[in-house]
């Protein structure tokens, strides 16, 4: 049995979130470029090169590449061998997150009550938390700023069985068209498949988690992955809506068990600032 201070938890959610309103990484950086190289629209291309300019100064200047820093959603992958001492855990995740957002200068977007008073929470807090309990002695902390321009576009559809793979793939298409401009495309496209109402639309925000362009290891949703880009790529969106060959990035699916009688699917978009961020330790 190891032990882990919760201090740490709050040391590294807090150091995770500071770098993903930073830093877009290498590899989405690279397919934006990619991506503007290969752009038919020219004022696209020219939306694509301000994108760019944009992620790099956030970088170089250490500032968020966005206004919308986003509501922090945290993922933590437990070992079972781990003692966790310290602080109760959400406590330990939700002091990582206000002090991210304090010290960073980061916009604060968090309301108390969803209806009613909407009073700002003025620190971010309370963060969505995902805790899973795995095999081993170690913690993964994976977190996601979720910016709500794009996350307004999600949506969620209990289909039939009969609906089957055609249903799937309309649901998405129809997802994104409906979207429209309005995610600050290009998009980064999460689909959750299976599971329950709830089950359906987390797989949808993990999905989101991943390294961009990193296919399912199943064969057939990895290409299921690659025919939604091409689909979805040929609505002529475009970056900010102007068009061209440029509306998403990349395509994640995830699927899980569900019942006999149902196809829940989710759809969460997230936009070109695909900001996430790991630790293992």
């Amino acid at each position: 049995m190891r032990s882990v201070d919760t201090n740490l938890i709050t040391e590294n959610i807090k150091m995770l979130l500071l770098n993903a309103s930073y830093n877009i990484g290498d590899k989405t950086l690279n397919i934006l470029k990619e991506s503007c190289e290969n752009e038919n629209n020219q004022v696209s291309k020219s939306v694509l090169q301000q994108i760019i300019k944009n992620d790099e100064i956030a970088f170089n200047e250490q500032i968020p590449m966005c206004q919308d820093t986003g509501m922090a959603v945290i993922f933590l992958e437990i070992g079972q061998d781990v003692n966790l001492t310290g602080k109760n855990l959400n406590d330990a995740v939700n002091e990582g997150v206000r002090q991210a957002y304090d010290e960073g200068y980061l916009r604060k977007s968090v309301v108390d009550d969803p209806l009613f008073d909407r009073k700002n929470t003025k620190d971010n807090t309370p963060a969505i938390i995902h805790t899973e309990i795995v095999s081993g002695d170690k913690i993964k902390i994976t977190v996601a700023p979720k910016g709500f321009g794009s996350e307004n576009m999600s949506a969620i559809k209990m289909l039939k069985p009969s609906d089957g793979v055609e249903g799937v793939k309309n649901f998405i298409l129809d997802t994104v068209k409906n979207a429209g401009p309005n995610p600050c495309p290009p998009i980064v496209v999460g689909v959750g498949i299976g599971g329950t109402f709830e089950k359906c639309a987390y797989l949808a925000k993990k999905a989101l988690s991943r390294e961009i362009k990193e296919h399912n290891k199943s064969e057939k949703y990895a290409e299921l992955e690659k025919e939604m880009l091409d689909e979805i790529n040929k609505l002529n969106i475009g970056p900010a809506g102007f068009g061209g060959n440029t509306t998403a990035l990349s395509v994640h699916i995830e699927y899980f068990p569900t019942h006999i009688a149902g196809l829940p699917v989710a759809v969460n978009i997230c936009c070109h600032a695909y900001r996430h961020d790991s630790i293992i330790f």
